[in-house]
């Protein structure tokens, strides 16, 4: 059997990203942001997140990102990087060819 080295190699990196998270490591963290407000977030999955802001409740999806986590629903994306009290947020508008648009606010964990 040949297996090319891209193939191999790209299978690798995707089980090794999945694998970082476990079913049942599904955790919630909160961010004050620069607006005063305060965003929740439940983090359901690798793949999933609820983000909670002024009142109302967005269900995201993963998203492709250069850095840190990205996730997008609702007509917005929360973005974030580090884990745990040392992570930063920013939620942004998502515009509809799929880009980030303005930020709406940034935020620290708390």
């Amino acid at each position: 059997m040949k297996i090319s080295v891209p193939v191999l190699l790209s299978s690798v990196f995707l089980f090794s990203a999945c694998s970082s998270f476990q079913q049942g490591d599904a955790f919630a963290q909160s961010y004050e942001c620069e607006s005063g407000e305060t965003v929740d977030v439940n983090y359901l999955s690798s793949e999933a997140a609820k983000v909670h802001y002024k009142g109302s409740s967005y269900d995201m999806d993963i998203a492709v990102s250069a850095s840190g986590a990205r996730y997008v629903g609702g007509g917005i994306e929360w973005w974030v990087k580090g884990s745990g009290s040392d992570s930063e947020g920013l939620l942004l508008k998502h515009r509809a060819g799929g880009s980030s648009g303005e930020i709406i606010d940034s935020c620290t964990a708390l």
